[in-house]
């Protein structure tokens, strides 16, 4: 995550998928920016949707009206602005920035995993998503990334996880089921599931306990998201089978 991406279209529906995670399970949520600096490229400029609340303030009007008036304000765009706002209940945050070596890197996480003390669930926002081969641990441009062994650690402390990921230049049905049989995996004893929009895929291990609110989540996003969830998608998928790719909606996917 980047302070320069605070507002836009993408963080709209991601702060609307963390508010109806927190009130269908009613989680002590710790969100983990996984900042790091902004760099002055274009990226987080699509906020034009602000200016068209007819069409997208429906959604989540409060979350919506918030976020409009931050940014109308002129103030600098920061994550902290949404962390004083106040939008997302019981939740904490782990701000500090994500460093590239591998001891501080080191350092950091143990941090992180002392914040999510008391937490229920932990949000990772990694700029990219989890780790690929060409960025290994510890390498220059690492920061980006989350890491296999910080999920395993994180997972064996109790808690359910939401990760940000985005997608590659891989076929979406191949790319999903590829990283939720990756993640099952690395969360022994999960349900895994993957909620989609349209250029990047959250993806949930749930804890045991925390599998039953699963349903609550999908419905309260229907209710708020109705013309961008696809009710369709809702279902226990095996994981032989796969979501449907190609649209522009939000979708969620639980294999068994």
């Amino acid at each position: 995550m980047k302070d320069q991406y605070f507002g836009d279209i993408n963080d709209y529906r991601k702060y609307g998928l963390l508010r109806a995670l927190i009130h269908a399970g009613q989680f002590r949520l710790l969100v983990a920016w996984m900042l790091t600096p902004d760099d002055g490229s274009s990226d987080g400029k699509l906020i034009s949707y602000l200016k068209h609340p007819g069409k997208w303030s429906g959604y989540d009007p409060d979350l919506f009206q918030t976020i409009k008036s931050l940014l109308d304000s002129g103030r600098t765009r920061s994550v902290k602005l949404i962390e004083k706002a106040g939008v997302l209940p019981n939740t904490k945050y782990f701000t500090p920035y994500v460093p590239d070596k591998a001891s501080d890197r080191l350092l950091w996480f143990e941090d992180l995993c002392r914040n999510a003390q008391g937490c229920d669930f932990v949000f990772l926002d990694p700029d990219n998503g989890l780790e690929v081969k060409s960025k290994p641990y510890g390498r220059k441009g690492s920061s980006k990334y989350l890491y296999w062994n910080e999920v395993k650690t994180l997972w064996n402390s109790g808690k359910s996880l939401l990760i940000y990921q985005h997608f590659i230049r891989e076929n979406r049905q191949n790319f999903i089921q590829r990283m939720l049989k990756a993640l099952k995996l690395a969360t022994p004893g999960s349900s895994v599931g993957a909620f989609l929009t349209p250029h990047v895929v959250f993806l949930i291990a749930l804890q045991p306990n925390h599998k039953k609110h699963y349903k609550a989540i999908v419905r309260l996003l229907k209710e708020k998201w109705e013309d961008s969830i696809s009710s369709s998608a809702h279902r226990i998928l095996s994981t032989a089978r796969h979501p449907h790719s190609g649209s522009q909606d939000i979708r969620s996917v639980l294999p068994n």
